[in-house]
This record gives C-alpha cells, sequence and structure tokens, in this order.
C-alpha cells in the first residue's frame, strides 16, 4: 500500500477529511515549516495539548501546550530543526514511510484518531532519526469542517501489551 495514500474509501469522507488533516496535510506542512498550511486544522476557543512524557502513566502527563499558539512555537521549533537537518533520504516519503492512521473512532460531530509514528529516517552523517511515539487526537466538526481541539501526544509505541500498527 502507499504510504502517501488515505486507507479510507471515499464512501467514508469523514475518515478520509481527518487522515488528510492529520497526515497529509501536516506532513507537508511540516517539511516545509509552513504553519500557515496548517493553521485553519485547529480549534482555538478550548484547545488543549497534553505531552504523555512517553509514558503510559497518565499521572506523568502534562499540559505542554494550554493554546494552539503554544503548540504552533513547538511545531514550529521542530519543523525548523528537522528542517535544518541534512537527510539521506527523501524526508517527506520517510515521514510518510512511519507515519500510520488507520483507527479513528466517530460520534456525531466528535472523533478520536489515533496517528502512530514507528521508523527511522537516515540522516547525511550516519545516523537515524527514530520516530516512536503515538498521539490521539480529539478533533470535532463546525460547520461541516474537521478541525483539532487537542490531543495526547508522545504516547509511547507500543503502550503496554501487544505491537499494533
Amino acid at each position: 500500500m502507499d504510504p502517501t495514500a488515505t486507507p479510507f474509501p471515499a464512501g467514508d469522507p469523514d475518515r478520509h477529511a481527518i487522515w488528510a488533516m492529520l497526515v497529509e496535510r501536516d506532513i507537508d506542512a511540516f517539511v516545509a515549516a509552513d504553519w500557515g498550511m496548517v493553521a485553519g486544522d485547529f480549534v482555538a476557543t478550548g484547545f488543549l495539548g497534553l505531552d504523555a512524557c512517553r509514558s503510559d502513566i497518565p499521572d506523568s502527563w502534562r499540559i505542554a501546550f494550554p493554546s494552539v499558539e503554544a503548540y504552533r512555537d513547538e511545531w514550529l521549533r521542530q519543523a525548523r530543526a528537522t528542517r535544518d537537518t541534512a537527510f539521506a533520504e527523501p524526508l517527506r516519503a520517510a515521514i510518510f514511510r512511519a507515519t500510520t492512521l488507520r483507527d479513528i473512532d466517530i460520534a456525531g460531530d466528535r472523533a478520536v484518531a489515533r496517528k502512530k509514528f514507528d521508523g527511522m529516517i537516515r540522516k547525511a552523517d550516519g545516523g537515524v532519526e527514530t520516530l516512536n511515539w503515538q498521539t490521539l487526537y480529539f478533533c470535532r466538526r463546525e460547520d461541516g469542517v474537521w478541525r483539532i481541539s487537542g490531543f495526547v501526544g508522545y504516547l509511547p509505541h507500543p503502550m503496554g501489551g501487544a505491537r499494533r500498527a
């Protein structure tokens, strides 16, 4: 299967739209270090992002992003650092290869999407950048458009138990 293609059929427009927002558009914007490409994908009022600190113990999770602006600043910092790294392979293709989003639960105008990162990107200096975490995105449909209202990010992958892609 082509990692750049949505796993959801055209007959499932909600999951297709959420996948396009959380995978395709996010990767393209991250590689370009261009927040403007994804700025409209967020619900500003009431947004909350938690950093799970790669722990499956909720007591250790922290409010790292109390606003979209706080998340934007960290996202841009990471995107710029990645852009300034010399890779030995095409970055966009490598991130797509390491990214999986197949599970999206939808109830009315709310959704939970489970995005997983599991892979490595070869660096020009012979090292590797390891991507190994998962994020639970909380989405809300407003005026017919799906947007991110919050997330729990940097969860371990896998989380206790059997490994699942």
